[in-house]
């Protein structure tokens, strides 16, 4: 006769069950990262095959797209051609000034990096990390600490890399770091993720520093992983209390992270290469630890 009550296994068992297997895991994290990459590189074709129904349905929705609809949206591109054409001749004329000025100044031009535009695959569903998936990985080039941006500024940067896709950590996400300056006066920062998708902040500003509402922050070079001059964020709240010794300063960033769809995957320049020994020895001490220790953060 089968007892009507059977014992199973005890709770004291699976805990330290529990805890010897999560010790086993902390101890070999660093050698299963080459299997975790494995796997990634084996499950990209069922990322792309999750894709598809996506493909056909933007596939239909222009299939049904009627003439008058058509129509309008050609004007509105040939309006946006012709302004973006006298936009062109304008730059054209400051990119020759300042090819002037730099000759003038005995500075080196910076040549046009390689860029390869790649769509977003997958967004994460993690509410305290930010990233997402490209459809682009080793295959095409793609490295770790690559930099990432849309049509209107940084999104962030490649932290994981397999054969097909890609990994990118956007610039909100608390564990980015990113070195900025301002436009209107050269200061440079530090900007910081906070969590929030649409917020940055930048640390450890003294409160006499001249930061300003709507200053225009942009990535200034230093630290080696974003090219210089790229918008970044704008400052859109300055907090000066008296028993603190930073200002708390947060911005918003200028790219769209709350819907990017395709994205530009840029390359070093060749120049910035060479001189890269150069340029590291002219950073000041303080200000190249500080970009050393972010860009630890971040590959952490």
């Amino acid at each position: 006769m089968k007892p009507i009550f059977v014992r199973g296994i005890s709770q004291q068992f699976r805990l330290t069950l529990a805890i010897i297997l999560s010790v086993v895991l902390l101890i070999a994290n660093d050698r299963l990262e080459p299997l975790r990459q494995s796997i990634s590189s084996v499950l990209s074709p069922l990322q792309y095959l999750a894709n598809v129904p996506g493909v056909m349905l933007d596939w239909s929705a222009d299939s049904i797209a009627t003439r008058n609809m058509l129509a309008i949206q050609n004007k509105e591109l040939m309006r946006q051609q012709l302004l973006m054409s006298e936009r062109l001749q304008r730059f054209e004329h400051l990119r020759q000034e300042n090819e002037r000025l730099r000759a003038l100044l005995g500075s080196p031009v910076h040549m046009d990096s390689r860029k390869v535009v790649a769509e977003v695959m997958e967004v994460a569903s993690d509410p305290f990390r930010h990233y997402v998936v490209l459809n682009h990985g080793a295959r095409t080039g793609v490295f770790v600490g690559q930099s990432v941006v849309d049509a209107k500024g940084v999104v962030g940067q490649v932290v994981e890399v397999s054969e097909l896709t890609s990994r990118v950590l956007l610039l909100t996400d608390t564990s980015h770091g990113i070195p900025v300056r301002i436009t209107r006066n050269d200061v440079r920062a530090i900007a910081q993720g906070t969590g929030d998708i649409d917020e940055i902040e930048l640390r450890h500003v003294a409160k006499s520093t001249d930061v300003k509402v709507g200053d225009l922050l942009v990535t200034s070079g230093l630290g080696k992983r974003f090219p210089e001059g790229y918008p970044v964020a704008r400052v859109m709240n300055i907090s000066r209390d008296a028993g603190q010794s930073y200002s708390i300063i947060s911005a918003q960033p200028l790219a769209a992270l709350d819907r990017i769809r395709y994205v530009l995957l840029i390359w070093p320049d060749e120049d910035l290469e060479s001189l890269k020994p150069t340029l590291v020895s002219d950073i000041p001490p303080l200000e190249a630890d500080a970009e050393l220790v972010t860009d630890t953060e971040v590959s952490q």
